[in-house]
């Protein structure tokens, strides 16, 4: 876990999870998003074809840009901002 957390904070139970295969500690209560930042990835996916490559990352922290799309438990497309963690959850960036 990285320096990034808030350390005067109330938690939820801590949680491990799989970011690019590498186990994480999360929280309860956490979004993804909030895990991602933490752990200092940024860059969660590409640009698509057509449009100025780049690496892209979370933006609005709400659902409406839809910016921090990652692949979870093997489905592609979730918003990273949008999904609290959970236990033994698999997430996987397109910007690895």
């Amino acid at each position: 876990m990285s320096g990034l957390r808030i350390g005067a904070c109330r938690r939820g139970a801590r949680l491990t999870v799989r970011i690019n295969g590498r186990p994480v500690t999360a929280f309860a209560g956490e979004t993804i998003f909030a895990v991602l930042v933490a752990e200092g990835i940024r860059a969660l996916r590409h640009s698509p074809a057509g449009v100025t490559p780049g690496a892209r990352g979370g933006f609005c922290g709400m659902g409406v840009c839809q910016e921090c799309r990652v692949t979870v438990d093997g489905l592609p497309d979730q918003r990273a901002c949008m999904l609290l963690v959970r236990d033994g959850m698999e997430i996987a960036t397109d910007a690895r």
